[in-house]
């Protein structure tokens, strides 16, 4: 990781100094009503968590500010049976990722990842965001991203400046997945403590490079009878401070990466889509929105 923030102020995008570039951008384009945040069924309070130490005894922030759920914040739905049974099922079926931002010695605006576990049942040894499922305690979708963060790599949700969600995507499970995005403009203060049972490795990306057709290349795939494109991107990290190798960043992260930097970077990327991802195909299909 990229710890010493850069000493040159006039940086066109200074995320230490000058993050209100970024929460410009997210804010037109929810005015245009082209981005909105999102938040998931309500459900009845519970108590909050607070984490205190991990394993090695490390004094972890806590977070009960992140799943204090009032009464006022009850969904009729939650009144009877029936209803309670549809409100926990869909949270089950929805996760939530943290496009965590920073900026790197060179300005540039770099984004974590990590390298799952390759013990994990699902999706072992690949690349992916920090993020998980939706837990029953999780007042919305920022608490969710925040606390799988902090519970995969030590990153505190103090140090996160959250500045938008992003339209839901769908994974291969069907999971509902709404990337949250967040700014760690304290880079330097985040020291990185991993899970073993979940993650193997950590490290950051340019955010530009999923714009970009270098290192890019893309399978077809087949759902139901329909074609779609799996983005992959191939990295290889030279840094002394994370695990150096060849990582390869593909599927739901990349499509959601290829998003986030085409709102943020306000061009589109610069090789050809000519099929649909698995979001775009499925939203298709359903003739749906997601929300």
């Amino acid at each position: 990781m990229d710890t010493i923030p850069p000493t040159n102020s006039e940086q066109m995008i200074n995320v230490f100094e000058k993050h209100e570039y970024l929460q410009g951008i997210f804010q037109g384009l929810m005015r245009e009503q082209q981005l909105q945040f999102t938040k998931p069924p309500d459900q009845p309070p519970s108590p909050s968590i607070v984490s205190d130490k991990n394993a090695e005894g490390h004094d972890h922030c806590k977070c009960s500010d992140l799943v204090d759920v009032t009464k006022e914040s009850y969904s009729d739905m939650a009144n009877n049976k029936f209803g309670m049974s549809r409100l926990i099922s869909s949270r089950k079926k929805r996760a939530a990722v943290l496009i965590c931002i920073f900026e790197g010695l060179d300005g540039e605006l770099r984004v974590i990842l990590t390298k799952r576990s390759m013990n994990l049942s699902t999706h072992p040894g690949e690349v992916a965001l920090p993020g998980g499922k939706m837990d029953e305690l999780d007042e919305d979708d920022t608490a969710t991203a925040l606390r799988e963060a902090m519970e995969e790599i030590g990153l505190c949700p103090n140090l996160v400046q959250v500045v938008a969600n992003l339209q839901p995507f769908v994974s291969s499970h069907l999971l509902t997945v709404v990337p949250v995005v967040g700014l760690l403009t304290r880079v330097e203060d985040f020291k990185p403590v991993l899970n073993a049972d979940e993650v193997d490795a950590i490290f950051d990306v340019p955010l530009e490079m999923f714009l970009k057709e270098e290192g890019y290349r893309y399978l077809e795939r087949q759902w139901e009878g329909y074609k779609y494109v799996c983005h992959l991107f191939d990295f290889k990290s030279t840094s002394e401070t994370e695990q150096a190798g060849n990582y390869l960043i593909g599927g739901l992260t990349a499509s959601i990466l290829i998003r986030a930097a085409s709102i943020i970077y306000q061009r589109s990327p610069s090789f050809a889509q000519l099929l649909p991802d698995f979001t775009q195909l499925h939203q298709s299909l359903n003739h749906t929105v997601l929300m």
